[in-house]
């Protein structure tokens, strides 16, 4: 069968959509990635899938510009004679639709991974657009087949809004971790002192924070909670992974990134690495997550995780359990509960114990994987099977 994955970007289809598309890939079907021109498609063509790109803006609320994009998305999978599509992200899942059903793909399987920024805050614009968003997203659940939802809060909300009806709406949840990657067992301890020491971090206890370098991200809370720990404990050090996203209306600027007591790595590759020396892990997140692959990442690997009491983050904390959840835009009680963790080497140690047993349990990716392959066979063609 011909089954396509559409996202925004083909770095997304590649870090976070790769086993379930090789699972089918391993089946026998033939699998299309639908994305833009991006540093990932050779990748993506050197696994064995199909890139065909389309133009798409992300900032762009152009509805002329937008009209465009699902006329170029169109142009991509019209003569592909596809079985599924499969739509992430909010344009994708619009657009997409859209043009999946005039281009009468008979299956159409939407995924909404977090409500996103412009539920982050009420704002005018943001309340505006948001009104927009769930009125298209009303009519592309009567079109498409069915949306896939990672976290509980998320389908909820709109079945409660009536914008889709609960028969179609599933939840599967997280992308999954590898969890024999993510494993501190492949770290020795010479290994990971070595680690510490490439990137100055010796000697140190290490609160690490990874995230698009947006301000709903909570990015702003983990730069004032580090002033207020380290205040104290100047042998704590606050380390921040990530770059600036242009493409997001939050995105923060370079200027306070380098400012403060942070130690901002930018851009990294080797997060594997780099989550392994991490002490404690912190996402102070309030945007409307999916469930941050992130976190899932440092409970693979046994971590203490710190995080806002919000949709997505909350799925992998139990609070007191493996970590805390502290209240939105709230630095003082993050640096408190921080503290707590700094001051206590063996409730790190418990906490770190139960993150892995929950991301064992919960969201191993063989698991993960499974549900989306069962969900992709009840789904498609009965004369395609």
């Amino acid at each position: 069968m011909n089954i396509a994955f559409l996202s925004n970007t083909d770095s997304s289809l590649y870090l976070f959509r790769l086993p379930v598309m090789q699972a089918l890939l391993e089946k026998g079907h033939t699998i299309y990635a639908i994305c833009p021109k991006g540093d990932k498609n050779q990748a993506l063509r050197d696994g064995g899938f199909i890139v065909v790109n389309y133009e798409m803006s992300r900032k762009s609320l152009n509805p002329f510009r937008e009209l465009k994009t699902i006329k170029s998305i169109y142009g991509a999978i019209k003569d592909l004679k596809l079985d599924l599509l499969h739509t992430f992200t909010v344009k994708p899942n619009i657009y997409g639709t859209f043009a999946a059903k005039y281009a009468k793909i008979p299956v159409i399987l939407n995924l909404i991974e977090g409500l996103g920024s412009f539920y982050a805050s009420n704002s005018i614009k943001n309340m505006v657009v948001r009104i927009a968003i769930e009125k298209l997203y009303k009519i592309v659940f009567k079109l498409s087949n069915g949306c896939i939802f990672v976290n509980s809060d998320d389908p909820q909300y709109l079945i409660d809004k009536k914008i889709i009806p609960q028969s179609r709406a599933s939840v599967i949840k997280s992308v999954g971790i590898d969890t024999e990657l993510f494993n501190m067992e492949n770290f020795t301890k010479e290994r990971l002192e070595e680690i510490k020491e490439k990137n100055g971090l010796k000697n140190k206890v290490v609160v690490f924070m990874a995230a698009r370098a947006i301000w709903d991200k909570g990015i702003r809370e983990f730069y004032e909670a580090c002033e207020i720990v380290r205040a104290k404990y100047p042998h704590v050090e606050f380390v921040f992974v990530g770059d600036i996203d242009s493409g997001n209306h939050t995105c923060a600027n370079r200027e306070f990134l380098q400012g403060g007591s942070v130690k901002w790595l930018g851009h990294r590759d080797d997060m594997l690495e780099l989550t392994a020396i991490s002490d404690i892990y912190v996402l102070p997140s309030f945007y409307k997550e999916g469930i941050p692959r992130t976190l899932l990442e440092a409970a693979s690997m046994s971590k203490p995780i710190v995080t806002t009491d919000t949709v997505g983050c909350k799925e992998v904390v139990d609070d007191g359990e493996n970590g805390f959840l502290v209240p939105i835009k709230d630095a003082r009680s993050l640096a408190d509960k921080i503290e707590i963790l700094v001051n206590d080497k063996e409730l790190m140690d418990k906490m770190g114990q139960k993150s892995r047993k929950k991301a064992l349990k919960e969201f191993e990716l063989k698991k993960v994987v499974k549900q989306y392959l069962e969900l992709y066979e009840k789904m498609l063609p009965k004369d395609k099977k």
